[in-house]
């Protein structure tokens, strides 16, 4: 058994590569091997989202306050909200984040494969944003 204390774990800012806006990721847990599991809770502020990416082993968000956006490639905006659940299948590119008046906070869990969890891609413009306004 391994139990990690409430505040014992430093909350950190996401690279910039990754993200538009203010952004705060609190360490939820990370398995070491042979788990490859770990999660986080990620608040965004207005505005604030994600870069495209995409997950090896698919990713799951769990909504726990505010209001969202999440958004597949070529595929329309969906607004989420606390207690939804999203899934993004494996190698799914999407983005997700705060709309333009209202924080969001989820809990991300993905695994790892081969060591990665997370493909990075070009960041959502603020164009592409807009259009959801």
């Amino acid at each position: 058994m391994d139990i990690k204390r409430n505040g014992s774990r430093p909350s950190s800012t996401p690279p910039e590569a990754y993200f538009t806006g203010a952004v705060r990721v609190e360490p939820v847990f990370q398995v070491g091997d042979p788990v490859r599991l770990n999660g986080g809770s990620v608040t965004f502020e207005p505005r604030a989202r994600t870069a495209w990416h995409t997950h090896p082993l698919g990713q799951t968000l769990i909504i726990t306050a505010g209001l969202g956006w999440v958004q597949t490639e070529g595929g329309p905006i969906e607004e989420v909200r606390p207690g939804d659940v999203v899934f993004f299948p494996p190698g799914e590119k999407h983005w997700h984040g705060a709309t333009p008046t209202t924080a969001m906070t989820h809990v991300a869990v993905q695994e790892s494969l081969n060591g990665k969890n997370v493909d990075w891609m070009e960041k959502v413009s603020d164009a592409h944003y807009q259009k959801q306004d």
